[in-house]
């Protein structure tokens, strides 16, 4: 489920006093969001004037061309995948997503979601009914912001969007700042700030413009540049997913001459001497050596990449985690949460290929528990969950997978569920 992007550790790499903040944009569609990258990186300036020439349409710059990089998302004014944009202020580099407000491409933000450390999801002032107090937000702005919630995204920012199109900016910033706090209390999101911003016309994006809208606080830039990134998850045991096993190196000063398992450490740290258990086979065994990226020995913490060194020979592929002793339980039973992204409708009995880390089995949907209502939060029975639905779903695994609830790692306790007939990514599986 984390998108292929670089870890925090390595983002900070040629910025060594710089931590760099992976934050997506999100919401609902045509609020603003392609807009609002463009407006970031041309009054950051990020971007070159051969660039800017290429997105003039009809003289006028248009700032959501900047990130829409497919043909189709140019000509039907959409965005579709998520675009990554880089751009650095004297205090902070940034790894922005740009993620597509459709329903159907529901699992590319998500995809996006869970590996950001911010979200900022935009509103759209002019397709609601700001004069009234008790005004109701759009299902999708609701979905976005219990989807990155669930995620995990430790931050979370409202930008109330296109306030200069809106007769009185005030009381429509007001209404549906109001609207959007009583949300976030109802369905316990943890809110960082609700900022009015015009990405079109740049107010309170880069520069404060106080005052304005009645808002008094900091540019929405401004704010990003104060969150903290996510903490690696090094107070859990240590789990290490197996992504690569280098057999036999030639290179007998840095392995031994023994396999060296590479990957990215999860939780915990790795080091010299410790006891580890292959999952799922069971075997225990003692590191004798522990590599880092560039193959120089010495410890490891969670977030960075490692190759470990055995001492002795035991059955590790791809797929298998090594874990502390007693780190996660192995079971083939599962109660989570999920996103379900599919076409299809998702119905008890249904097999579909579950991958946890680097490792595949199969799954088999027992019982679905309740559906959440995204206008009312209320947890209702289900017989099915429809697309872009989120519920409660009990699991029946082939194979024991050891995993955390999602609330104590964001890894060991996410899964993804594919459709075994058409490979495409069903469903995102947070454990409970």
């Amino acid at each position: 489920m984390t998108a292929d992007l670089p870890s925090v550790a390595e983002a900070r790499a040629g910025h060594d006093h710089i931590s760099a903040l992976r934050f997506i944009t999100c919401g609902s569609v045509d609020d603003g969001k392609s807009t609002l990258i463009g407006r970031l990186l041309v009054d950051s300036k990020a971007v070159l004037q051969d660039q800017l020439a290429g997105v003039q349409r009809s003289g006028e710059t248009d700032l959501a061309l900047l990130t829409d990089g497919l043909s189709a998302e140019r000509e039907q004014g959409i965005t579709i995948d998520v675009a990554y944009r880089y751009f650095a202020t004297p205090t902070r580099k940034f790894i922005i997503g740009d993620a597509p407000g459709h329903e159907q491409y529901t699992r590319n933000m998500v995809t996006a979601a869970s590996s950001a450390d911010a979200a900022v999801v935009l509103v759209d002032a002019t397709k609601l009914q700001w004069q009234n107090p008790g005004l109701e937000l759009l299902p999708q702005t609701r979905r976005h912001s219990l989807l990155v919630n669930l995620l995990r995204v430790p931050s979370i920012v409202f930008a109330v969007n296109k306030l200069d199109a809106v007769e009185d900016p005030a009381v429509a910033f007001n209404n549906i700042s109001g609207a959007l706090q009583a949300f976030a209390t109802a369905a316990g999101i943890a809110v960082r700030g609700v900022i009015p911003i015009s990405a079109l016309k740049g107010h309170n994006v880069v520069e404060a413009k106080p005052g304005w809208c009645g808002y008094q606080g900091p540019s929405l830039l401004q704010l990003l540049e104060r969150l903290d990134v996510v903490a690696a998850e090094t107070s859990e045991p240590f789990a290490f997913p197996v992504q690569w096993v280098e057999k036999f190196s030639s290179s007998a000063d840095t392995s031994q001459g023994r396999r060296v398992f590479w990957g990215r450490v999860a939780t915990g740290a790795i080091r010299t001497g410790q006891e580890v258990k292959v999952a799922p086979g069971g075997q225990t065994a003692i590191v004798a050596q522990v590599l880092n990226h560039v193959r120089v020995p010495g410890d490891v913490p969670a977030g960075h990449s490692a190759g470990i060194v055995l001492d002795r020979e035991v059955d590790v592929s791809r797929g298998d985690w090594l874990l502390a002793p007693g780190a996660a339980e192995p079971s083939r039973e599962i109660s989570a949460t999920i996103a379900w992204m599919d076409d299809e409708p998702l119905v008890a009995g249904r097999v579909y290929y579950a991958l946890h880390g680097h490792r595949w089995v199969k799954a088999r949907v027992k019982r679905i528990v309740h559906r959440l209502d995204v206008n009312t939060l209320a947890e209702a029975d289900a017989t099915q969950l429809e697309p872009n639905s989120i519920g409660h779903i009990e699991l029946a695994l082939q194979e024991p997978l050891s995993t955390l609830p999602y609330a104590r790692s964001r890894i060991l306790g996410s899964l993804v569920l594919v459709d075994s007939a058409t490979h495409k990514t069903s469903g995102a599986v947070l454990v409970r």
